[in-house]
């Protein structure tokens, strides 16, 4: 099912970046405006051209992951109390690029990454010294987006599965928390590690120079018995540093005996005390070598993998073809809204690739830490668990090159196909 009108063809509009800054500027403050008076959350707003990344928001599961040999590293360590460490210092490892303002070649990084659209997928693996480390992640909710993702070594016996629900609203600056939780489960210790995310907000918005700051806590809770609190907080006005953090770990129920304090910088440096504040340890994140992220060629992807699906708008951004952009990415989200419509008028609902909806999550329940509002930190109305015999199933029809003539699918917003591997 095709638009005809998007065959037509379209001159390209060429953004010079010294030329433009003006502009936009002046685009950003007028979208600031509206946002300052939006009700609702402001991920479904939609963002100009030039505020957008040529990524979509499924492959910042990625994260989680960039450095392999810290996410096994607990199922090579026999004390509980050490493995809760290790977990802490692994997760602290994937906060510096995922809140990046700039990249690795020093340019500033786009504000808004691409909204996913339901059942957007996103595959890929990282192999080094640690063996293999697999990534499933699916969009499995567009209202309100929810994005469910699966990482897992079998070499070290360690998963890490979660889901996260993000909602965006104005005060003051742009503010973003993240619903949703993880569980790390290192299957040598039948040991889980309940984790949830720190609130994200905008800095430098009048000024232009737009960069993430982390705030308030989030939790890293395990079933050996140990809880990592960590504190966030950006530069204050009269002293203190960016990107800032205290975490503390410690035995439950004995919160003001801590065993170690870790402190410093989340995007640079931080040094490990013992209980006594002597330091034990000084690690640099800086120094920390990422391993590359593989997936398959855009052109033998699924249809439904993100850089297949938006290529076309990724093209666009990067070269900086801003009516190219809006074309394209209307063209996604025209089809899905088509689609959407079909599904509605014959009583049918999306079948999700890989996860399963849950009505209850039994270590989630267990692990959570409880507020002082009395609410569950990072739980949320949904749950989404990896359905393994669904990942399975897949594999095998994608293996065999079984076929469905009936289960229409999305494919890469030119329009709705009826014909795609089963899933």
């Amino acid at each position: 099912m095709k638009n005809p009108n998007m065959s037509l063809p379209l001159a390209p509009v060429r953004c010079d970046d010294k030329r433009d800054e003006q502009h936009h500027k002046s685009a950003w403050f007028q979208f600031i405006k509206s946002v300052a008076t939006f009700k609702g959350d402001l991920t479904s707003l939609t963002a100009p051209p030039f505020l957008l990344a040529p990524q979509s928001i499924v492959e910042y599961s990625t994260y989680w992951a960039e450095h392999p040999s810290l996410l096994v590293s607990p199922a090579k360590e026999k004390s509980a109390e050490k493995r809760a460490l290790k977990v802490l210092q692994w997760f602290l490892s994937t906060l510096k690029h995922q809140h990046a303002s700039k990249d690795d070649n020093g340019r500033r990084k786009k504000m808004k990454p691409l909204n996913p659209f339901l059942g957007e997928i996103f595959l890929g693996k990282w192999q080094d010294n640690a063996g293999t480390t697999n990534l499933v992640t699916e969009q499995v909710s567009h209202h309100p987006p929810a994005t469910a993702f699966r990482i897992w070594n079998d070499t070290h016996g360690v998963k890490l599965e979660g889901h996260v629900i993000p909602k965006a609203y104005f005060s003051s600056t742009i503010n973003i928390e993240r619903k949703g939780y993880s569980i790390l489960h290192v299957d040598k210790y039948d040991e889980d590690y309940h984790i949830t995310m720190p609130k994200v907000h905008l800095e430098g918005i009048v000024t232009f120079q737009i960069a993430p700051e982390l705030s308030g806590m989030s939790y890293i809770r395990s079933s050996s018995g140990y809880t990592s609190r960590i504190n966030y907080s950006s530069k204050g006005w009269v002293k203190g540093k960016s990107n800032s953090f205290t975490a503390t770990l410690y035995a439950d129920h004995h919160e003001n005996d801590p065993l170690y304090v870790l402190e410093g910088q989340w995007n640079d440096s931080y040094v490990i005390k013992n209980g006594k504040g002597e330091v034990l340890d000084t690690v640099n994140l800086a120094s920390l070598q990422r391993t590359p992220l593989q997936v398959a060629p855009v052109e033998s992807q699924h249809p439904l993998e993100s850089r297949r699906a938006w290529k076309h708008v990724v093209d666009a951004i990067n070269a900086n073809d801003v009516f190219a952009v809006g074309h394209e990415k209307s063209k996604i989200e025209n089809a899905q809204r088509a689609l959407r419509r079909q599904e509605k008028d014959a009583g049918e609902i999306w079948s999700r690739r890989y996860f399963t909806r849950a009505e209850k999550d039994p270590v989630a329940e267990k692990l959570s830490v409880t507020s002082k509002a009395g609410a569950a930190e990072g739980q949320d109305a949904m749950i989404w668990k990896f359905d393994d015999e669904k990942y399975k199933r897949t594999m095998e029809y994608q293996h065999s090159g079984i076929k469905s003539p009936t289960h229409s699918r999305f494919d890469s917003g030119i329009g709705i196909i009826e014909i795609e591997t089963i899933g």
